[in-house]
């Protein structure tokens, strides 16, 4: 199971649970390959995208921890 948190890099999440892109390009990130949007913990691209931190934790905790249909 993976917890994403308030600190967790967007990188990383992206490295782990790419399904969530869809999720993070729906708030405004459409840059997710650019160093500085990939730097950003969740919590500093809620602040900067004026976006609820905890709903949008509830969104990319459930789509990261689907299990993936091959």
């Amino acid at each position: 199971m993976i917890e994403i948190k308030r600190d967790t890099i967007i990188g990383d999440i992206l490295d782990v649970a790419p399904q969530t892109a869809p999720i993070f390009l729906s708030i405004g990130m459409h840059c997710l390959g650019c160093p500085s949007s990939r730097g950003e913990t969740v919590e500093e691209a809620c602040m900067v995208h004026g976006i609820d931190v905890e709903k949008l934790l509830a969104l990319v905790n459930e789509e990261a921890n689907k299990p993936v249909k091959e």
